[in-house]
């Protein structure tokens, strides 16, 4: 019904069309150079707090091991909408002012790091007690064997995880709009906000980012399919 009667309202549909011609480089643009960048950056340092928080959990030291868990279950336990509010509204109210997209990225990166961080204990864990035990029997110390031999494979065993962590990173940066992050999804809303059209900006916004995703899900087959082959 809704489509017959869009169709026999020639003006509306060339509306849409003028619209969607006109927002998609906006949009795009908006993809490109904030919701991506956002992504990569914030991962990159999220990967760096996954480490350090996994290591943290295998230490041994209580003071280590309770200071990671305490920060897993805090970043786990709340909202990330939440925690960009109170990084980038709230510490405002003591004197601690922060840009939108700095403020986006120690969001994202807190919560990557948390999430991220029970990935590369599994993998770590995952090697097998054999590997830690014949690069000692080369005189390695701890961390040099951990660095070149366990490390190394673990972060094969972690790609699949961390490949859709990314990738669902790549959508959560919508959220950053509402601390006026200029991204994608942000571009959307200004432009509803203009044209009054929210079904056919939005769903252009969400074509967007499904091709992104699809990219993304492509290299991450290749990169699995590469490393398999030393398996």
């Amino acid at each position: 019904m809704f489509l017959s009667n869009f169709f026999d309202n020639p003006e509306r549909l060339n509306r849409w069309i003028d619209i969607a011609q006109s927002s998609f480089l906006p949009l795009l643009k908006g993809a490109l150079l904030y919701s991506l960048t956002l992504a990569i950056v914030s991962f990159f340092f999220g990967l760096i707090l996954a480490v350090l928080a996994a290591l943290a959990r295998l230490s041994g030291i209580k003071p280590l091991v309770g200071l990671a868990r305490f920060y897993v279950s805090l970043i786990r336990g709340t909202p990330l909408l939440v925690q960009l509010f109170i990084i980038f509204f709230g510490l405002p109210s003591v004197g601690i002012m922060i840009d939108p997209f700095p403020s986006a990225v120690i969001g994202f990166s807190l919560s990557v790091g948390a999430y991220s961080s029970e990935v590369v204990r599994a993998a770590i864990l995952s090697i097998h007690k054999g590997q830690w035990e014949a690069a000692y029997s080369l005189g390695m110390t701890y961390w040099q064997a951990l660095r070149r031999v366990v490390l190394p494979q673990a972060a094969r065993v972690s790609v699949p995880p961390l490949s859709n962590s990314f990738i669902s990173l790549v959508k959560d940066t919508s959220l950053a709009a509402a601390i006026l992050v200029p991204e994608m999804f942000r571009k959307a809303q200004e432009i509803v906000a203009s044209t009054y059209e929210p079904l056919l900006v939005y769903s252009e916004a969400a074509l967007i980012y499904w091709m992104i995703c699809f990219v993304l899900s492509f290299i991450q087959d290749r990169i699995e399919n590469k490393l398999d082959r030393y398996v």
